[in-house]
Parts: structure tokens; C-alpha cells; sequence
């Protein structure tokens, strides 16, 4: 049985005021539209479809947030970066994950995914920068490693973690190979159990 087996969605929370409960920890999933982020949080809770994926971008317009058990969640932050979703709607999503990051009191700590093939981008830094202001530890997925070689790979994880130095754990994750799978289990339990 999956250590996450209770996991269950909670709920969409379009303004700050529809958070809810703040007690706990909580652990925030940003990237960039895209970059495979439902999947990722699939792939680590060993459930299909908790979190939905979309082949349209940008189809995470709220904080959605799901319970792992009594006082433990996730929350899946908007995607960030795609072109094609109106100036308005990205100020707001930009607005919504600004107050999310400054208000949580029960966020332990943030998992960045990033598209191996791409690269840990300058939307990926903003959000590193947000929880370095609340002093919180990151966790990097460089997601898609199956779609690299090795070589490609290992060099695409040597880049980023000489570029982000102690900043963020680094990591090569595949949710279609299961590649890292483990090693991000160990990763969110580590940040959830910072807030016993």
C-alpha cells in the first residue's frame, strides 16, 4: 500500500481568504507550465489522477490543495510562464501565489519542477526567491529526464546544481519512468516532517 494511500483533494482556493486550515505543514509544487508538475505530484503519491494534467498549459488557475493525512498537505500552485494565458489572469495567478508564499504559516517547504530539457528557468528563480524570503528549503525536479540521453542528462543535473550551489537539492525525476520517484518520496517527507 502507497504511504500516500489516504491522500484526497481538498480543495481550489481562487483568493487568499480560501486557503483554509493553516495548521500543519504543508508542502507548496510550483513550475512552470508545462514542466509536468500534476504528473510529478501523481508520480510521487503513486495516484493517477489526484492532481489533473492537461495537455493545455496553464490549466492550473488556483492553489489546489490536497491532504496527505490529518495536518499534512500539498499544495499545487497556478503554472507560471505561458504565453498564451491573458496578462490579467497571469498578474492575478502572480498576486494569489505572492500572498500564498507570505501567509502559509504551515508551509514546510516547495518542490520546483523544471523541464530537464529546458532548464531551471527565471520564473523557477522567482519562486526559489520566495522561499528563501521565508527561509524555507527547495527541492528541484528536473522532470522529463526520460526524453534526454545519460549524457545529456547528467549534464543538464551537473548545470543546475552548480548554478544553484546550496540554495535547492537538485534531482532528475521522469513521472512516464518512474526515474527519481523514490528519492522525491524522501524528499517531501523530510520537508513535511520540519513542521512536527
Amino acid at each position: 500500500m502507497s504511504r500516500y494511500s489516504k491522500a484526497r483533494f481538498l480543495k481550489s482556493a481562487a483568493s487568499p481568504d480560501a486557503f483554509g486550515d493553516d495548521s500543519g505543514a504543508e508542502v507548496a509544487f510550483a513550475g512552470r507550465s508545462n514542466s509536468g508538475k500534476s504528473s510529478a505530484l501523481n508520480a510521487i503519491l503513486r495516484r493517477r489522477d489526484l492532481a489533473r494534467t492537461s495537455r493545455t498549459p496553464g490549466r492550473t488557475q488556483f492553489v489546489n490543495l490536497f491532504e496527505l493525512e490529518p495536518g499534512r498537505r500539498l499544495a499545487d500552485l497556478p503554472g507560471y510562464g505561458h504565453a498564451n494565458v491573458p496578462v490579467a489572469v497571469r498578474a492575478a495567478w502572480g498576486r494569489l501565489i505572492e500572498s500564498y508564499f507570505m501567509e502559509r504559516e504551515s508551509l514546510a517547504g516547495l518542490f520546483i519542477t523544471a523541464d530537464s530539457r529546458r532548464g531551471f528557468g527565471e520564473s523557477d528563480r522567482t519562486m526559489l526567491e520566495f522561499a528563501a524570503a521565508r527561509g524555507l528549503p527547495a527541492h528541484v525536479l528536473l522532470s522529463k529526464c526520460d526524453k534526454l540521453t545519460r549524457n545529456e542528462a547528467r549534464n543538464t543535473l551537473q548545470t543546475v546544481q552548480r548554478a544553484l550551489g546550496e540554495r535547492a537539492d537538485v534531482q532528475l525525476f521522469s513521472a512516464q519512468s518512474g526515474e527519481g520517484v523514490d528519492k522525491a518520496q524522501g524528499a517531501l517527507d523530510a520537508l513535511l516532517a520540519r513542521k512536527r
